[in-house]
């Protein structure tokens, strides 16, 4: 049982993990009774939080941004620097991509007060980021956009310009975001399709269209996204086995190139797609490693018929001189 303090600052993180919670929900996390949760919550507002509640079946408790900067204690200047700090973590991947750099920087700019939001926001106009050649640039702000959709729990109306420029619109359930180190993707399940990744940066607009989803049937997001970004573009795929652990096999072929599965402890299976049965068998011996082509007959043939060659052109002339 969570002493009084201790279920007060849990649903404070509750309250500022997404926009708005019914009473059985936050009860339900907080292993409690409604009547707890009512109780609690009139605490957090005496102590000076800002806790609206909505009437109806879809209402329930959110906190109002801009009310104060929680529990921390923080000046203006150092709430500041946090979410700029926050900001370049997730934006520059200086964690590695880490999205609980995203999740705080989200949790921080919905209590932030008015007047410290507004020289974010002056920040974010400010500031130009020249992207690496491999990254794309992103509009300022989008990628906090999207992460707030995939904490809301709502369906969205996506407008996307895909990789040949053509503009759709589309209604989507957001679900997670993924980062590769090169780019960021949004998993979502688009209505009419299934499930799909987008590519962050040719998102145009994400607008919320109130309807509470519930998603029960989510695909592992990471996996989805390496097989799309490795095998989706190619006309052709080939499986190969890799007689190696599967974190050996992530530094041979990365995980932008091809999708992987453990085969035991001391091998690897892997997806590669590529534009032709010849392309990718000279990208298989350019990896200069022990490997078996599982799939399909004409890469395992493009393969050894490219192998002979290499062996035939050493052999040509005879052996080498003594």
């Amino acid at each position: 049982m969570l002493s009084a303090s201790a279920r007060l600052l849990r649903l404070l993180a509750l309250l500022a993990a997404r926009p708005s919670w019914t009473c059985a929900e936050l009860a339900e996390r907080m292993a409690v009774t409604d009547r707890t949760v009512r109780r609690d919550v009139a605490r957090l507002r005496d102590l000076g939080y800002t806790v609206d509640s909505d009437a109806g079946p879809w209402g329930g408790y959110r906190l109002r941004a801009g009310s104060r900067v929680p529990p921390l204690i923080l000046d203006d200047e150092e709430a500041l620097a946090v979410a700029v700090g926050l900001r370049e973590a997730a934006f520059g991947g200086a964690l590695g991509g880490d999205q609980a750099a995203l999740s705080a920087l989200l949790k921080l700019r919905q209590v932030l007060p008015p007047r410290i939001a507004e020289r974010l926001g002056e920040w974010d106009d400010a500031l130009v980021r020249l992207p690496r050649s491999e990254e794309a640039r992103m509009r300022p702000g989008m990628l906090l956009e999207l992460a707030a959709a995939c904490r809301r729990g709502e369906r969205a109306r996506l407008s996307y310009r895909d990789g040949q420029d053509r503009h759709t619109v589309r209604d989507v359930d957001p679900y997670r975001l993924v980062h590769t180190g090169r780019r960021w993707y949004l998993v979502a399940r688009d209505v009419a399709r299934g499930w799909r990744t987008f590519r962050a940066d040719r998102v145009e607009r994400l607008r919320s269209t109130g309807r509470p989803v519930e998603i029960t049937d989510p695909p592992d997001p990471a996996r989805l996204v390496s097989r799309n970004t490795a095998n989706g573009p190619y006309p052709l795929s080939a499986t190969i086995r890799l007689p190696l652990p599967l974190a050996d096999a992530l530094r041979i072929v990365p995980a932008t190139v091809g999708t992987h599965r453990a085969d035991g402890p001391d091998a690897t299976v892997v997806d590669i797609g590529g534009p032709d049965a010849d392309g990718l068998a000279r990208y298989l011996l350019g990896l200069a490693t022990p490997l078996r082509v599982l799939a399909p007959d004409a890469v395992r043939e493009a393969f050894v018929r490219r192998a002979r060659e290499l062996l035939d052109a050493q052999t040509a002339d005879g052996p080498p001189p003594q």
